[in-house]
């Protein structure tokens, strides 16, 4: 069993928790918060775990194995490095860390300590995604592609009224291409690689990060066209386009409904069933690196692939985090 330790209180860990337990290869020993109360308020309904309220004390504890990184996005790098540097195996929520820069310091290290860095993009490890792969030669050459990702955050209100919550603060490197966009990126990079030309816009708000925005990636003969936005909900669905037919994918980041469409016969409903929890899926990947020692593995490049193109993203639009400023000797 890996013995497991989690970052993070909010409603994603949980259900990363829930996965890992599924998946019978894990053992959750220890929840780590700033605040003690918060930790053990969250934790106690998994049994008798650790509480950590100081990083540098569970990074040296010897009792776990992995750890599991859900805090703001601009925590991850340093929380990441300090626990690589320890000898934890590290299982990491999108996007692995703020920039390019941070990204590959972090697979570097640990590449040289030999553990497991994994960014846990659950749509890459879907089965419904695998369909999408098997389908992908019936189109023909490919001519137009849609992703899209809009959906209303919960938090804009509250930051309508004067609060500024994590998710659109730049010093927690948030913002709708750092949230939810990475879906629709991650997705194309995966499948097609680096593109040969980024074109992106956004809207900006008052605090400075991107509230929804448009991305073009050229691969030649296609396009993908991304539609992002934390401030809009749309119900409207991802497409591929090829001269010889069309694929369907209902909601990117979950693949919930994969329709085929050839173009000389009927609709044909592709969809697989999908474990109730979709994190099930990245869950037993992570496990199967850490249980088998792969430290080289494929998600390496394309976390690096889709940090260095979202930084692209940033750069053109104007979207600047602390991170990517030049730090004081």
């Amino acid at each position: 069993m890996i013995r497991l330790a989690v970052i993070g209180t909010n409603w994603i860990t949980n259900k990363f928790i829930e996965a890992a337990i599924q998946t019978e290869q894990y053992k959750l020993l220890a929840v780590y918060s700033r605040n003690s109360d918060t930790a053990e308020n969250f934790g106690n309904k998994y049994g008798n775990l650790h509480y950590f309220t100081a990083l540098d004390q569970l990074a040296s504890c010897t009792d776990i194995d992995a750890v599991y990184i859900a805090s703001p996005n601009s925590l991850h790098y340093q929380q990441a490095k300090l626990l690589l540097s320890h000898g934890k195996h590290i299982i990491c929520e999108k996007p692995l860390t703020s920039n390019y820069e941070q990204t590959n310091e972090l697979i570097e290290l640990a590449r040289k300590k030999q553990l497991v860095l994994f960014e846990a993009v659950k749509t890459l490890y879907l089965p419904n995604y695998a369909q999408i792969k098997t389908y992908l030669p019936k189109l023909g050459k490919l001519r137009k592609v849609f992703f899209n990702y809009c959906q209303y955050s919960s938090r804009y209100s509250k930051y309508l009224q004067g609060d500024l919550p994590n998710t659109f603060n730049p010093e927690f490197s948030g913002g709708s291409i750092m949230d939810i966009g990475v879906y629709c990126v991650s997705t194309a990079l995966a499948l097609w690689g680096k593109p040969t030309t980024i074109q992106a816009s956004a809207a900006l708000l008052d605090s400075h990060v991107d509230a929804h925005g448009s991305v073009i990636m050229n691969y030649g003969d296609f396009d993908v066209v991304v539609f992002h936005s934390k401030v809009s909900d749309s119900k409207i669905a991802s497409e591929i386009q090829g001269e010889m037919g069309s694929i369907v994918i209902e909601h990117i980041a979950d693949c919930e409904k994969v329709i085929y469409n050839s173009r000389t016969s009927s609709l044909v409903n592709i969809t697989l069933n999908q474990h109730e929890n979709h994190l099930f899926y990245e869950a037993q990947t992570f496990a199967k690196l850490v249980k088998n020692r792969i430290t080289e593995h494929p998600g390496l490049n394309h976390s690096l692939l889709t940090s260095e193109v979202i930084t692209e993203i940033r750069q053109q639009t104007g979207v600047i985090f602390p991170a990517d400023l030049p730090s004081e000797a």
